[in-house]
């Protein structure tokens, strides 16, 4: 019997049984079309997000590229710091210089001009200011640095005096008001206007209403003329060696300027 209803039963192949398995297999086809649906959508997605990243930088160009239908105008040629001039003068820290004829020196306060200290007092120092700083009223016994009163009385001939310090205001103020008893310096720039950097002060001197070839800036701190060291007249600290005699040194030197129209060319002779 068993070879009988063998015999009777049509073989079929492995692959048409598949085939029929796939026709009747309608959750396999929703699958299929749903996987078409979201890849159709993705696709439009991106589509659409393209054109709009398109339509968005088309504008941006069209903001930061004026007349671009008559193309780049072609800057004429002048010289490199007639150009810095024209970027650093926008919004400049100082007003205008009075004597043009003058050249402008930035001298540093601390350990250039003066040396301060807190209690217990010093054995010898020239005066005492009581600043108050944050709340606290300090006491700093100031001793001037060997010759700062002859040094300020023979800048005014030729300089203009700019005492730029990376000390408070408060404590700064009441120390150049018994240092400049004569009125010598022109102007005073304080800690708000340094630059920090890495927890540093730096003094730019690009936006100060001056042309960087007619100053120098004075200071013991190489971090404080980091951005332009071509400028900088570097100088021993102080703080109360009595015969020193670097003011007299610095007097000597500028003395001898003029002949240099642009005084980085003396400073880089000077430091040399």
């Amino acid at each position: 019997m068993v070879s009988k209803i063998t015999r009777k039963t049509p073989t079929k192949s492995i692959k048409d049984c598949r085939n029929r398995c796939r026709k009747k297999s309608p959750a396999k086809n929703n699958v299929a079309a749903a996987s078409s649906a979201v890849l159709a959508s993705i696709n439009k997605s991106f589509r659409s997000a393209h054109r709009k990243l398109t339509k968005i930088f088309s504008r941006l160009a069209r903001i930061t590229t004026p007349n671009r239908r008559k193309g780049f105008k072609v800057l004429k040629k002048c010289p490199q710091e007639d150009i810095c001039k024209a970027l650093r003068f926008e919004n400049p820290l100082l007003p205008s210089l009075q004597s043009p004829a003058k050249r402008t020196i930035f001298l540093d306060l601390d350990e250039t001009l003066i040396h301060s200290k807190t209690d217990p007092p010093p054995q010898k120092f020239d005066f005492i200011v009581r600043p108050k700083i944050n709340g606290e009223i300090m006491t700093f016994y100031v001793l001037k640095r060997p010759g700062v009163d002859e040094f300020l009385e023979k800048l005014r001939e030729k300089f203009e005096v700019i005492v730029f310090t990376a000390g408070l205001r408060e404590y700064a103020s009441l120390v150049l008001d018994q240092l400049d008893e004569k009125s010598v310096i022109s102007h005073r720039l304080y800690r708000d206007s340094c630059k920090e950097i890495d927890g540093r002060f730096v003094k730019d001197l690009r936006n100060l209403g001056r042309d960087l070839k007619s100053l120098v800036i004075v200071d013991d701190n190489p971090n404080a003329y980091s951005f332009q060291p071509q400028n900088a007249i570097p100088i021993r600290p102080f703080t109360d060696n009595l015969e020193d005699c670097e003011l007299w040194k610095l007097m000597e030197f500028l003395e001898g300027c003029d002949e240099f129209d642009d005084m980085r060319d003396a400073v880089k002779q000077f430091v040399s």
